[in-house]
């Protein structure tokens, strides 16, 4: 029996498709990802007068030394700019590479 035009042809077509589907959802995900990263990575340029690939080293050691994915301390980060709220292990770690990497210390925090 042929398949009808709405049905793939066999198996391996139903597999390629589903796996493409696959692929499309990751890649949605990473460019959301990444403009999370990239907007946090301004904040930080921004705060620490640093370059950006400074501050996408901060974003790093932050992640790094707190043991938190990178995209979530740049949510914390985009947080934060909204709302004044940060958890404490970030902001100490965040400042410590600020202190790394840039001039300043993050405005609000116990030695301004």
């Amino acid at each position: 029996m042929a398949p009808t035009p709405n049905e793939p042809a066999d198996k391996s077509e139903t597999d390629r498709i589903l796996e493409l589907e696959e692929e499309v959802g990751q890649l949605k995900e990473a460019v959301v990802s990444h403009a999370v990263v990239d907007q946090a990575i301004g904040m930080v340029v921004a705060l620490g007068r640093v370059a950006p690939d400074q501050g996408w080293a901060v974003l790093k050691d932050v992640s790094q030394h707190t043991n938190i994915k990178l995209r979530r301390v740049a949510e914390l980060i985009l947080s934060w700019g909204r709302d004044g709220r940060m958890p404490p292990e970030i902001g100490v770690e965040l400042e410590e590479a600020l202190e790394r990497y840039g001039p300043t210390q993050i405005p609000g925090s116990s030695q301004d």
